[in-house]
């Protein structure tokens, strides 16, 4: 049985979920609504052990709860341009924006386009685009001469 035909039953440690737990609630969302969960709970799991699977999940047009994965993939985006980001994350999110370029549909597009520009220009960070989902609910691609 897949992740996706499987029933999810909820996380042993929302705080802390492991990868497969967050990949069987994006195939049933509705069976733990996010209202339910630990404030911030998107910045808590926007992290290095979850980035990979949420990229995933950002890429997969089926998934039902993707436009909350691109969410998580801004706010990873925005801590993997800071200047004290470990060069793995660096490396990793270069990574990402690569594939999401060439085989990403539109909206992946756009955030790999976005976080180039974020890459290129960090001062251009805006908290409610990258952080509070801005850019998911309202998508565009950044200007790289955007003033400030």
């Amino acid at each position: 049985m897949s992740v996706r035909e499987a029933t999810f039953l909820g996380f042993q440690n929302p705080v802390d979920p492991r990868p497969g737990e967050i990949e069987a609630w994006a195939y049933h969302p509705e069976s733990v609504p996010l209202s339910t969960m630990p404030r911030d709970w998107d910045l808590l799991i926007s992290g290095d052990v979850l980035g990979p699977t949420l990229f995933e999940l950002a890429m997969d047009r089926q998934c039902p709860a993707r436009r909350f994965a691109q969410h998580c993939m801004y706010i990873y985006a925005a801590d993997g341009v800071r200047q004290n980001a470990t060069n793995q994350r660096k490396r990793r999110l270069k990574k990402w924006v690569e594939r999401a370029e060439e085989v990403g549909d539109e909206p992946m597009q756009i955030w790999a386009h976005n976080t180039r520009v974020l890459m290129t220009r960090p001062e251009l960070f805006d908290h409610h685009d990258w952080m509070e989902g801005g850019l998911v609910r309202n998508p565009r691609r950044l200007g790289l001469f955007n003033r400030r």
